[in-house]
């Protein structure tokens, strides 16, 4: 029997035109759905020099965060829908199950500088009555601030 001259030989070397397509194709998704993601209640937090939270406060845990808008509408990162405005009693309610069940929760208040102060108190009660026993409010650093309105300007 005499071998044939024509035998084709063994291809030793992987095809990553299909990898490459397959990569594009995610990172495409990634850069849609990315921004998406960080929507949240649209508050522009007041100015302040306050030192920054302790990380480890914040290990292993997701703090529970009460916004308040522009109009003085609450909003808590509990529940179904976190992006709708939520009802005073149904914030106790909310807040009040995540503290009874981890009372080292931290609890932050994340208001709109151009909202009554009374409405950020009536939130701040809310949270105690809750079981909140420390309240934090989250602000804007000024370096933060500035840079932010230079990217506006551009």
């Amino acid at each position: 029997m005499l071998a044939n001259p024509r035998r084709r030989r063994l291809m030793g070397e992987i095809n990553v035109v299909p990898y490459i397509d397959v990569m594009l194709v995610l990172l495409i998704i990634f850069m849609i759905t990315a921004p998406l993601l960080t929507q949240g209640v649209q508050v522009e937090l007041p100015d302040a020099n306050a030192r920054p939270l302790d990380p480890e406060l914040l290990k292993n845990r997701e703090p529970l965060v009460l916004s308040v808008d522009r109009e003085g509408r609450y909003y808590l990162n509990v529940g179904a829908d976190e992006n709708a405005p939520i009802e005073e009693d149904e914030i106790a309610r909310r807040a009040g199950a995540v503290l009874a069940r981890d009372q080292g929760t931290p609890v932050l208040i994340k208001a709109d500088e151009r909202v009554p102060y009374g409405r950020v108190v009536q939130g701040m009660v809310l949270l105690q009555q809750a079981g909140a026993t420390k309240i934090g409010f989250l602000t804007d650093p000024k370096a933060v601030r500035a840079l932010k309105e230079l990217e506006r300007r551009r």
